[in-house]
């Protein structure tokens, strides 16, 4: 009886540690690297860059990004159309695939920093809040510097 009871009792708590928070082993996990933005005016605009990893077993995105140092923050995607003609527009979310990595660099994917509330001077750091779907909020600082 004793043998059976200490069974039941072992069987629970690995059910409630499996069923625990952070314990999903679907769970997306996102480090950042290489966080800088390019120089402006107070008043300005700015673009910045990073690149995120995912090495979770589950895909993810990034929803939307903030930061004290604009009014306006966007996720947007540089492209070329069919006759040559390259601008930017907005975009939703970004997908970042389990075990993959999402690159935002010049040219491409990156955030637009509008509104500026302060210069940004080369050297000096600003913060960006990223919001996942699964990851949820992500707080990553940011170097200025010429790109």
């Amino acid at each position: 009886m004793r043998h059976r009871r200490s069974c039941v009792l072992l069987a629970v708590a690995l059910v409630l540690v499996a069923c625990g928070p952070g314990a999903s082993a679907s769970a997306a996990t996102i480090t950042i690297g290489d966080a800088w933005a390019r120089p402006a005016p107070a008043g300005g605009q700015s673009a910045a860059y990073l690149t995120i990893a995912n090495t979770g077993a589950a895909a993810d995105a990034l929803l939307s990004v903030s930061s004290p140092v604009a009014d306006m923050v966007g996720l947007h995607q540089t492209s070329t159309d069919a006759a040559g003609v390259t601008g930017m527009r907005p975009v939703a979310r970004l997908e970042i695939p389990a075990g993959g990595s999402a690159l935002l660099e010049p040219g491409g994917y990156h955030v637009m920093l509008m509104g500026l509330t302060g210069e940004l001077a080369v050297g000096k750091t600003i913060e960006l809040d990223l919001t996942f779907e699964h990851a949820g909020r992500v707080v990553v600082t940011a170097t200025i510097r010429q790109g």
